[in-house]
């Protein structure tokens, strides 16, 4: 009868009175399909469970080891983008500014608690020479101090024995950022009379010729004027942390875009003759008192 029914079935097309009886009957027993799906969901469950617990011993190791692999994987995939972006701006950076430099890693940080310096892949063989300034993407970290063939050391900006030329990038006061024993960075010798507030960025002013004019140091973030001080204490928070930065530039030469002009140093010598005309003026006041 099943076969007589089938080859009806396969002649009629998909039409007919065979046809019509067939849909009813699934009408009809829908739901009773579906009280057994529902009946038997947890059994399946359970069947799945029990099949999982009695899988064999290497092939649960296979899993892990399987897990552990795509995990590591996946960490060294993460990586290698970090890289590449921090990477990416590094020569956004490099192309921004013309920068004559070679990049490098820093390897390793200060071997005492007496100073703070880094030490980068980059020596001699590369081009690198003691004085030359070393920055990251986010701007600059400090100054080579010594080489060997294949690393070199760079002092950083927060080390007490640093000092360069910089100024407030919004009102052109010059000053020198110097570091200390206990790492706060210092704009110092900037006159009492300039306008500098929390929030100004902090640049380099290419006085010297070391360091490219305009690369990004930091950003004030404490201004005291002290009555009767010549110059404004600041304190500056840089831009660049080098406990998580890790690609780094070193820039090798300046072309004369990049010095600072004539103009630069006469504003910067400027600067520093009314800072000491005020001296003077305070110096004679006081011998006036005396008198």
């Amino acid at each position: 009868m099943s076969l007589v029914l089938f080859t009806l079935s396969c002649q009629s097309g998909g039409e007919g009175p065979l046809e019509t009886v067939r849909g009813f009957f699934q009408t009809a027993t829908m739901p009773v399909r579906y009280a057994g799906l529902a009946v038997t969901a947890p059994f399946r469950g359970l069947g799945n469970i029990f099949s999982n617990l009695t899988a064999d011993q290497a092939t649960l190791s296979e899993l892990q080891e399987e897990v552990e692999q795509l995990r590591a994987r996946n960490a060294e995939l993460e990586e290698q983008a970090g890289s590449a972006e921090r990477l990416q701006e590094l020569l956004d950076l490099r192309s921004s500014y013309d920068l004559q430099s070679v990049s490098g890693t820093i390897v390793s940080g200060s071997n005492d608690s007496w100073s703070s310096t880094v030490t980068i892949d980059r020596g001699s063989a590369s081009g690198v020479t003691s004085g030359m300034p070393v920055m990251t993407s986010a701007g600059v970290i400090g100054q080579v101090v010594s080489c060997g063939p294949s690393s070199s050391t760079v002092r950083l900006l927060s080390d007490e024995g640093s000092s360069i030329s910089a100024l407030v990038q919004s009102t052109r006061s010059h000053g020198m950022l110097t570091g200390s024993a206990t790492g706060e960075v210092k704009l110092e010798l900037v006159s009492s009379n300039q306008d500098v507030q929390v929030g100004d960025s902090i640049v380099t002013s290419g006085l010297g010729g070391v360091f490219p004019k305009g690369l990004p140091i930091g950003e004030v973030v404490s201004v005291t004027n002290n009555p009767g001080e010549l110059y404004l204490d600041i304190v500056v928070e840089l831009y660049a942390d080098t406990g998580s930065s890790e690609e780094v530039l070193v820039i090798t030469s300046l072309t004369e875009e990049q010095r600072a002009t004539s103009e630069d140093i006469a504003e910067a010598d400027s600067q520093e003759r009314g800072g000491g005309e005020r001296a003077d003026d305070a110096a004679q006041s006081d011998d006036d008192g005396v008198e």
